[in-house]
């Protein structure tokens, strides 16, 4: 018995020790991996422009506020100085870009971890007290790890992302739809994001702007994909908010919201001028495979239900997204960016979308961190 106590004894001061340990990211300059900035309508005079960002991000971003604010900041001085920032500058960022600020702080070997699966393992294993008093908050999600890691962190979320987007509103003088982020209850108060773990949690997007304000209307998704519906809940799209931005009154829907024809409606009731579309497309070339149909929420009754397992995934991207949704509306302009990097075995893949009075305008090509801009 005192060998098993004594041997127990040192199993757990070896494991305290354990989780202490490798917590500190040793500084290095991060790579932007920009590869095109491009000015798809260069007109000598821009009254309007919307700047769309598709970064580059690797899981080592999201260890410390430093690094993904720097991350971050590496766009936009690029985008600056391209000449891509003006009086009615609008900046748009994919969908996810803050969600993986749930590994800050936390060893480094989650984030080098060759799975998500193994990173949210060894989170859990190094986080057990704090895990644990999470639990307390849970909503009846199916994926009960991934909703209370989120719980757990969603503090330190909220505030790194808020901080860093309000920063770089107010010094590159730039409204800013800073992509999405995974919270439970989000709200605002005195310019702070709050979160309320005993709520739903929900992919929500802000608006930033050049004076370092966040706006009050927050934007929830409201068509969750299949990988989301275990701890991500939906928010009734008839709450979509209309923004009065620089660039005309805008909508803003998180990535699967813009393949519903219900979002074009409320865009219609919102007599909106400009759509923005954040989104995240997981696994590596997945819109040069065949699309599988509708992943979540069930197909709308308009869908050609021959196109599935017969078009690509971009052709469907085109034909039932943004780019074909759009002419349903009276808006003249819309913009879809995607987030790309590497992310553990999740994958990344998609190139924006610009519309402009219903033409799909092409694009040069870029295979990690992009920069476009479009005047109007």
């Amino acid at each position: 018995m005192r060998k098993f106590l004594l041997l127990f004894i040192v199993m757990l001061l070896v494991w305290l020790a354990w989780v202490q340990v490798g917590r500190n990211l040793e500084w290095h300059e991060p790579d932007s991996a920009l590869d095109i900035s491009e000015s798809i309508t260069p007109y000598s005079t821009c009254e309007r422009n919307i700047v769309g960002i598709q970064p580059y991000m690797v899981s080592t971003d999201y260890l410390s506020s430093k690094h993904f604010f720097e991350k971050l900041k590496t766009y936009f001085e690029a985008a600056k100085r391209e000449g891509y920032f003006k009086n009615n500058t609008v900046v748009l960022l994919p969908e996810y870009v803050g969600t993986w600020l749930v590994i800050n702080k936390e060893k480094t070997s989650v984030a080098e971890a060759n799975t998500i699966a193994g990173a949210m393992a060894i989170m859990v294993l190094s986080n057990p007290f704090s895990f644990v008093k999470s639990t307390f908050n849970h909503h009846n999600e199916s994926d009960f790890v991934a909703a209370t890691i989120f719980r757990m962190k969603c503090e330190t979320m909220a505030s790194i992302y808020g901080n860093a987007f309000i920063e770089l509103a107010k010094t590159y003088g730039v409204t800013i739809n800073a992509g999405s982020i995974v919270l439970p209850g989000p709200s605002l108060k005195e310019n702070k994001i709050i979160t309320d773990s005993s709520q739903p949690l929900y992919n929500t997007s802000f608006i930033f702007y050049p004076n370092g304000k966040i706006d009050q209307h927050i934007i929830r998704k409201s068509f969750p994909i299949k990988s989301e519906l275990p701890f991500v809940s939906s928010y009734p799209i008839e709450e979509l908010p209309v923004f009065d931005l620089s660039i005309g009154k805008t909508t803003v829907l998180v990535c699967a919201d813009s393949w519903y024809p219900q979002s074009y409606d409320r865009i219609n009731q919102l007599n909106a001028e400009v759509v923005l579309v954040n989104s995240y497309c997981a696994g590596n070339n997945t819109m040069a495979a065949i699309w599988n149909g509708y992943d979540g929420i069930s197909s709308p009754s308009d869908v050609d239900t021959t196109d599935v397992r017969k078009i690509s995934e971009r052709e469907a991207w085109i034909k039932y997204a943004l780019p074909g949704r759009i002419k349903n509306t009276h808006a003249v302009i819309g913009v879809n960016v995607f987030l790309r990097g590497e992310l553990w075995d999740l994958g990344t893949d998609g190139q924006p979308f610009f519309i402009k009075e219903g033409h799909l305008i092409p694009t040069e090509k870029s295979e990690r961190a992009g920069i476009w801009s479009i005047c109007f």
